[in-house]
This record gives C-alpha cells, structure tokens and sequence, in this order.
C-alpha cells in the first residue's frame, strides 16, 4: 500500500468517531478526525443525558461533545474543523477525502458522520426519486450526458455536486429553494422557492411557487453539508432506508471503509455510538495490519 497523509481519517467528531479515533490511535496509526462545524448534531442539542455511564448527575450533549474534542486533542489526535464534501478512491486502496478547505489521503476511512439526510420539502421529490432526483452526482451524473439539470442546495456541498456535473451534462443550474446563496457560483443561480416536481414517468419541470415553470432533465440534492449516507453512497456502499449497512466490524461492503455511530441505524444512543466507533477502530487497525 503506497504512502498516504493519514493511516485513518474519520468523518465526524461525536461519539463514534472520537471513540473510534482513541482506538486507532492508541493502535500506533497516524489518525484524522474531521469534525464539521457547519453540522449540528442531535448530541449537541440533547439539554440533559442523565443515562450515561460515569456521570452521576448528569450531563448536556454539548459538554459531552466538547469534552470528546478535548481528550482527543489532549491525547495527540489531530482534530480539525473542515466540512467534508467527498469521498473518492484516490488509487488502489488508498481513499482521498476532500474536504472546504483540503485534500487527504488515508488507507483507511470511518463514516460517523449521523444520520442526517436532507430533503428538501418540496412536492415530488419522494414520488421521483430514481426517476430523475437523484442524491449523488458521481453516481448518477453519466445518466445526464449533454443534458439539463439542477442542483438544489446553497453551500459548499452542492458547488461539490456542481463541479462533478459540470464537464457531464449540458447545462447546470444551483436552486437555492428560497435560501441565500452561502459560497460563490460560477453557474446560474434561482433562488425562487420551488413548490413543486412534476412529469409524466420521470421528472420534467420544476414549477416555481410564483407560477412560473422550467424545464429540467434531472434534479440532484445537496442541501446543507453531506451526511454519511451520501459519501457512502459515492463509494458504492450499500445503504437502507438511509442507513449505511455494516456486518458486525462496522465494516462497509466497501474494503477499508467502516461505519459506525447512528449513520448504521438501530439504538440511537451514545452508548451504542461509542461502541460501534471503538469497533470500527479496531477493524481498521487490522485491515490496515493485514495489507
């Protein structure tokens, strides 16, 4: 396996991914926790959690959180605070993480990044998902080859989607949906708010909530930052109902690429997240041994 930046680079800062990063660590490997801090986690806003081991009276998510950061750091972990917008295979078995600010490598990655998933609140967007919005530009831009499309979103992450589409398809749009703008675009940008999706089998228009219309070939959504869902997805690995599917390593169908914390589904709580990280730890300690 040639040289790389990172030994492991682990995709979110909470539980799973400190708990993860610890391990890892301590396991002798050079180790990168990126801690988005556009992203709001369901940690960070929980008041009081009173049903975790080690604390007897009690403790808000935000401390909880901070203190994580905070042993990572004391320890040598190096933690920064970058929004991750993609996930590629750089060469064989070596990962290139990109995220608003840089580039790394790693021979290893750890998705915790939550099971946040966006979608935006617009009519027909469940009803055409496939057949025409899409959630992955890598995935599904080569279907649009000299078409139109649209990008919803307004930050880093959809410029992400935009760049990849960009050199595939005829044309591209940003929609905000009603936001403000948040990075500079080289590409048209509408920030009408969108009231509705229609089309006969597949989607065609894009109706304006002030009665005007236009006509679209596909719709790609990157709202907000990306969730762990989306870059495993731009990996191949194999999601369900938003989730990522791991076997019981916390590895990914996807070699060298581990999931761990609420992103794989099930009990939604900081206990499961921290075994699950210190799980996927170990696993990428032994894949990385093993090559």
């Amino acid at each position: 396996m040639e040289e790389t930046d990172y030994d492991v680079v682990i995709l979110g800062a909470g539980p799973a991914g400190i708990s993860a990063g610890l391990y890892a660590h301590r396991g002798g490997h050079k180790t990168l926790i990126l801690n988005n801090p556009a992203s709001s986690s369901a940690l960070g806003q929980a008041h009081m959690i009173s049903n975790y081991y080690g604390f007897p009276d009690g403790i808000t998510g935000k401390d909880l959180f901070d203190n994580g950061i905070m042993q990572a750091k004391n320890l040598g972990i190096e933690v920064k605070d970058e929004e991750v917008v993609d996930l590629s295979m750089f060469s064989d078995q070596v990962y290139l993480v990109k995220t608003s600010e840089n580039e790394y490598s790693a021979k290893a990655i750890i998705i915790a990044l939550g099971d946040k998933k966006q979608k935006p609140d617009i009519k027909g967007i469940e009803e055409y998902t496939g057949r025409g919005v899409s959630y992955c530009a890598v995935c599904d831009g080569f279907f649009y080859k000299g078409k139109n499309v649209a990008v919803i979103g307004d930050g880093k992450y959809a410029l992400n989607e935009i760049e990849h589409l960009k050199n595939i398809v005829g044309s591209v749009k940003l929609f905000t949906n009603g936001e403000d703008v948040k990075v500079e675009c080289d590409v048209e940008v509408d920030t009408r708010k969108i009231n509705s999706i229609t089309g006969e089998n597949k989607v065609e228009t894009v109706n304006f909530e002030d009665g005007n219309s236009e006509k679209i070939d596909g719709i790609f959504i990157a709202i907000g930052t990306a969730g762990g869902n989306d870059l495993a997805t731009k990996m191949g690995g194999l999601t369900d109902n938003n989730t990522i599917v791991v076997n019981e390593k916390m590895e990914t169908n996807v070699p060298g690429i581990y999931a761990c914390g609420n992103i794989t589904g099930g009990l939604l709580q900081v206990n499961k997240a921290a075994y699950e990280g210190a799980q996927a730890g170990l696993s990428a300690i032994t894949y990385i041994k093993n090559k």
